[in-house]
């Protein structure tokens, strides 16, 4: 189903297109503060752009619930194991042990499955909200574009390859900015989340 950014990017595709021809070909002005927000995406507008579209929230989130319906699992296994009962001896001083442990495992403390199980569905959780927010915020930032007077000139017509330059930089930083503040946030997710992938 599209939402308002898979319509945006359909509209402004041709100006994005022209943004990244220009800047391809032409350059951009020395100093523009185009220049620092390449260096942060290391792509081009459109391909920046296009990357963000291609977030889709609802397939991470379509596995929250299995997740943590596992991680309940867990733990009613790990209750579920049967105590010694009216053993004695070494045979179920053995058995508590490895009940111990094996509960333990299964739903005990931080490095437990089941806790895993509901980190990975919390970050999954932080995920989906943060793809939802990038694509909110560039859908917000590509209608500010497309309705700029730098669009509209960009657009218009033939230009000298300096004002050229010019428009398409003024156009592609805000772009680049939103992209590359969209990623440092889920950049910021992935640091966060780095016990899970021991």
């Amino acid at each position: 189903m599209m939402d308002r950014l898979d319509h945006l990017l359909d509209a402004a595709s041709p100006l994005l297109d022209r943004v990244d021809r220009v800047l391809s070909t032409v350059g951009a002005p020395e100093g523009h503060p185009v220049w620092p927000e390449l260096r942060r995406v290391r792509v081009l507008p459109g391909d920046a752009a296009r990357a963000v579209g291609a977030l889709y929230p609802e397939a991470i989130l379509d596995a929250v619930p299995e997740l943590r319906a596992d991680a309940r699992a867990y733990a009613a296994v790990a209750d579920a194991l049967p105590l010694a009962g009216a053993w004695e001896g070494e045979a179920a001083d053995a058995y508590e042990q490895a009940r111990r442990r094996t509960a333990e495992h299964l739903n005990g403390g931080p490095e437990s499955l089941g806790h895993r199980m509901e980190a990975t569905a919390d970050l999954a959780d932080a995920l989906t909200a943060w793809m939802a927010r990038s694509r909110g915020d560039l859908a917000a930032m590509l209608a500010a574009v497309l309705t700029s007077a730098e669009a509209v000139a960009l657009t218009a017509g033939d230009l000298p390859p300096d004002e050229e330059a010019r428009l398409a930089a003024d156009v592609a930083a805000p772009v680049l900015r939103t992209v590359a503040d969209s990623y440092d946030r889920g950049e910021a997710l992935l640091d966060a989340s780095v016990s899970l992938q021991t």
